[in-house]
């Protein structure tokens, strides 16, 4: 088929449109060409590229007629993160594609109620990303029942992998964390440290996608969690990585207020959303519908990321 995929060179689009491209499809990747994939370069020499500025073009209203224009066969949306953009590009889209696909956020739900959480939870999202991630959503599924825009949406967890940093023991993106765990010095955990991640390696992600279209009928008008095969604790996830290094973890724990006097306001911030959410996510849709599951744990995931941070001396080698 031909696919175009908005947001290309991202981390999902890095292993995303290799993986399209192995799998025989024509793909349009579609960025603003500010930066380049950095997975299997010579593959994307396959791929047609066409540089676009979403912002710009969605504020102009441009936007989702240039991509109808490509005449793709499936799109998929990797970032959309504004409800009139999902409008815009859904309403171009009618009676042009055969499949929409939308790169959502577990972030749709708050607090869980019963865990693992599955994507039937009502949805009670808070902050910003949350709740314009959920608008989307429900527009998005709604067009699919009505026979509107043939849709599907996937919910990744905490996106991680070689190439970029992942969110770290205490809930933020500073590589001090994992600095100071490889180094055996103490390391300050909000509360209890039993608050949850839920990563999801990038790969995991990408191959979603494609069960997603390979499994069409199942996925139209549905949603789908895509994370690891279990979430992690703050203190275990610690503690996992002072071990990596051949360390046992100094923890010290202190309440969140407390907690927060002692890091930036960015990461101060960071941690309350992802403590204040503590997602952990059942994947027991995709395998029942989609036939997928993810290779890689959450601990698998971020160690590959370590590793790559590491052979770039951004961290000590493991």
């Amino acid at each position: 088929m031909r696919v175009v995929v908005i947001g290309s060179s991202g981390h999902i689009g890095s292993y995303l449109v290799p993986a399209l491209v192995d799998a025989g499809h024509d793909v349009v990747a579609v960025s603003r060409g500010q930066s380049s994939p950095y997975r299997r370069a010579s593959v994307w020499q396959r791929v047609e590229r066409v540089v676009a500025d979403r912002h710009a073009e969605d504020a102009d209203g441009t936007f989702g007629k240039r991509i109808a224009d490509l005449n793709a066969d499936v799109v998929i949306d990797l970032i959309c993160f504004e409800p009139s953009a999902a409008r815009q590009l859904a309403e171009a889209l009618r009676d042009r594609v055969q499949h929409l696909l939308h790169c959502g956020t577990i972030w749709v739900h708050g607090p869980s109620v019963e865990v693992p959480t599955t994507e039937s939870a009502p949805r009670r999202p808070f902050g910003d990303y949350g709740v314009k991630k959920a608008e989307i959503e429900a527009y998005l599924l709604s067009e699919a029942r009505l026979g509107r825009v043939p849709a599907t949406v996937l919910h990744p967890g905490h996106i991680v992998g070689p190439g970029w940093r992942p969110i770290n023991p205490a809930g933020h993106l500073d590589l001090a964390v994992f600095g100071d765990l490889a180094a055996g010095r103490e390391v300050l955990l909000p509360n209890f440290g039993l608050e949850t991640l839920h990563h999801v390696h990038a790969d995991d992600v990408a191959r979603s996608f494609l069960a997603a279209l390979e499994h069409r009928n199942a996925s139209l008008g549905e949603a789908f969690h895509v994370v690891s095969p279990a979430a992690v604790t703050l203190r275990g996830y610690a503690e996992a990585v002072a071990g990596w290094y051949g360390r046992e973890a100094d923890l010290r724990f202190a309440p969140y207020d407390e907690w927060k006097t002692t890091v930036t306001a960015d990461a101060a911030q960071a941690t309350w959303d992802h403590i204040a959410h503590s997602p952990n996510c059942s994947v027991a849709k995709a395998a029942a519908l989609l036939d997928w599951r993810p290779r890689h744990t959450s601990l698998e995931a971020v160690y590959e990321a370590l590793s790559w941070l590491g052979e770039r001396g951004e961290l000590p080698s493991l």
